[in-house]
């Protein structure tokens, strides 16, 4: 790098209200990210994020508001019982039930992002996990899970504990008939990994249609996979995105 060059590293804060707001507005972009993306299916989907001071609590959007309407004035705080600790809107019960699994298996994981999205719910269909058949799949390579045990609607916390089980220590799940599920160190990452992750989906997809995908060998695609596939690189490579929307989209702070 030049003299006198940088990058941009995650922020650090002084007190835990400047970083309960900076998750609560990260929180409010991603989702502004996921409704331009097109990733919403009616109610369906959900970005969550640790309080910094009660990490057994979560901010979540509320039951159904529209993505792309999301403020961070707007998120709800439950804890890992369901109780609404902060807001006037109820919480999907299966946002709840999924990300108080996720967050109670993964203490390392800020933040959880699911949505139906088209090409995430396609493959999911499948069962099977993500080839290394190009660099940003890498990044998945033997780091995401399979949940193949789909019941309907996920409803039940025994559910929530499988799907958390099927995480294990890994960034991503594919849950079968169902859609993706993402974790991170922050808002960014998670929501960077669903969005790679979305999109390495969908070239598996175009790639099987038209014939026999390549596979990267699995020497390569653990070099590339610690290339792309660390918690800063993921937070980094959301940069971008996340520049676009608070530029374009600033009444997601208030």
């Amino acid at each position: 790098m030049p003299p006198g060059a940088s990058v941009p590293v995650p922020p650090v804060f002084d007190t835990v209200e400047e970083e309960r707001q900076y998750r609560k507005e990260q929180l409010a972009a991603g989702f502004r990210l996921f409704g331009r993306f097109g990733f919403s299916e009616g109610v369906a989907g959900h970005i969550t994020v640790r309080d910094p001071e009660h990490p057994d609590r979560f901010w979540v959007n509320p039951f159904g508001m529209a993505f792309g309407l999301i403020k961070a004035s707007d998120l709800i705080l439950v804890d890992h019982d369901g109780n609404l600790l902060h807001g006037n809107r109820p919480v999907n019960r299966a946002a709840f039930v999924i990300h108080a699994a996720v967050h109670r298996a993964r203490p390392d994981a800020i933040a959880a992002a699911h949505s139906h999205s088209l090409h995430g719910k396609a493959f999911s269909s499948l069962g099977v996990l993500l080839d290394p058949i190009t660099q940003d799949a890498c990044a998945f390579f033997e780091d995401h899970g399979l949940y193949s045990d789909y019941r309907g609607v996920v409803s039940d916390a025994e559910e929530g504990e499988r799907i958390g089980r099927a995480l294990g220590a890994h960034k991503a799940v594919i849950l079968q008939n169902h859609g993706l599920l993402t974790v991170g160190g922050s808002v960014a990452e998670a929501v960077w990994w669903f969005v790679t992750m979305e999109r390495s989906c969908q070239a598996q997809l175009l790639a099987s249609a038209a014939g026999t995908p390549r596979q990267i060998d699995r020497e390569t695609a653990l070099i590339t996979r610690g290339q792309l596939g660390g918690s800063f690189a993921g937070w980094f490579q959301a940069q971008p995105l996340f520049d676009q929307i608070t530029a374009s989209e600033p009444d997601l702070f208030h």
